[in-house]
């Protein structure tokens, strides 16, 4: 019976399968239209349903009006290969060796490197060849300086017939050293060296208290300061290794050297070897600067000498630098405790021919020679922030800059050889 067997009802699934439907399964059906319609008309057949001859013509007609295009369609996602214009970059050896850095183009002008700002410089550096210690002689004795002993232990009886220990106060080598914020090595300068009154230290006195750094840099003038310890904090104006022939030049020789050092540029050492030199001596450090003066060895470098108060003695040591350096300047400001000694200074300087002033606020000339007495009221003590003006190193310095005609800077050689 054919409706009720085994392959009765394989014939009933085929009649019935539903069509494929969706876009994925129309490739299939187009390629396949001509097999399966004879397939399905064998089936159909075994199974006594065989379709219309007519019918199954109709079917297979559209495979052979179908184009290659609609047979076989191109790939989806065609954008994600190379069409046929595209190709493919072929990579060489080449393109895989190391690269070389980018070039520069070389300046032809040389670059100086850039200068990293600074600020003022105030330091304290030990030097062999400053005043103290010393074991000569006293030339004002050709004795011994170190004259008392205890024990070991050795001092100094001085003028006054004070004892003052070697230990405690002389020896102390440093050098305040002051070096601005705008001073340039490059350019002309000058060095001032300070020598301080009795009973003086470096940072209680002529830092702090005479303010000698602040009035270097407040000039405004391309200079740099050195200001050695003499005695320490003691009535005695003891010179020192600066008693000793050649002893101030050694010093400065020294000093250019830490100089160099401290400014950044090892190499201009020589050039502030050469760069001449104004001497400033307060009170008791007119000793020191009249024995720099006369045996020191560079007296032509010393462009200026400038007296606070300090004509106790060595008028003739003064006198004669006067004489022999023309083409410096020398100024004497004091009180009525040294007045004595600066009328008489005046007097042996007209004896030789050479012109004085007695008035501050001339300008400062090559060759001037100025003494000014200050008033009554200007105290003894604080002579180096007050004299004939308030700051007088600075207004020294600032009168010297603006000199007409200019004071020579450069050193060079006097009419007389040093002692």
């Amino acid at each position: 019976m054919i409706g009720t067997g085994p392959r009765s009802s394989w014939c009933h699934r085929v009649s019935k399968r539903p069509r494929s439907r969706g876009r994925r399964h129309a490739t299939y059906r187009i390629v396949t239209h001509g097999i399966a319609a004879t397939a399905l008309a064998l089936s159909l057949a075994h199974c006594g349903q065989a379709p219309d001859p007519a019918a199954l013509a109709a079917n297979a007609a559209p495979t052979q009006q179908l184009t290659f295009d609609e047979r076989f369609p191109a790939p989806e996602f065609s954008d994600r290969f190379p069409s046929a214009q595209d190709s493919f970059k072929l990579h060489t050896p080449a393109d895989f060796a190391p690269k070389p850095p980018p070039y520069q183009v070389a300046a032809l002008e040389p670059q100086a490197p850039a200068r990293r700002p600074r600020e003022d410089l105030t330091t304290l550096v030990s030097m062999k060849s400053s005043a103290f210690p010393y074991f000569g002689n006293n030339p004002a004795s050709d004795a011994p300086f170190l004259n008392v002993s205890s024990g070991e232990r050795r001092g100094h009886r001085s003028f006054s017939g004070r004892v003052y220990w070697q230990d405690q106060t002389y020896n102390d080598s440093r050098v305040l050293v002051h070096v601005p914020e705008q001073f340039d090595v490059r350019k002309p300068g000058v060095i001032v060296v300070f020598f301080h009154g009795n009973g003086a230290t470096l940072e209680r006195d002529v830092r702090d208290r005479q303010l000698v750094p602040q009035q270097i840099t407040g000039s405004g003038v391309n200079a740099v300061l050195l200001a050695p310890q003499m005695a320490v904090d003691a009535a005695d104006s003891s010179a020192g290794k600066f008693w000793q022939p050649g002893g101030f030049k050694r010093f400065m020789d020294e000093a250019a050297v830490n100089l160099a050092r401290l400014s950044g540029d090892p190499a201009s050492a020589k050039t502030f070897a050469g760069m001449p030199i104004v001497i400033v001596g307060y009170s008791g450090g007119f000793l020191p600067t009249a024995w720099s003066l006369e045996v020191g060895g560079i007296s032509e470098r010393v462009r200026g000498v400038v007296l606070l108060d300090a004509v106790y003695g060595q008028l003739d040591k003064f006198a004669n630098w006067i004489e022999r350096n023309r083409s410096g300047f020398f100024i004497s400001s004091y009180t009525r405790y040294t007045a004595r000694h600066d009328q008489e200074l005046m007097a042996m300087l007209r004896n030789r021919g050479i012109e004085v002033t007695e008035d501050m606020d001339r300008t400062l000339r090559p060759g001037s020679v100025v003494f000014v007495e200050t008033d009554e009221g200007i105290t003894h003590r604080d002579y180096v922030t007050q004299a004939w003006t308030r700051h007088p190193i600075r207004d020294v310095l600032t009168k010297m800059a603006a000199a007409q005609p200019p004071i020579r800077i450069a050193a060079g050689a006097s009419a007389s050889s040093s002692r």
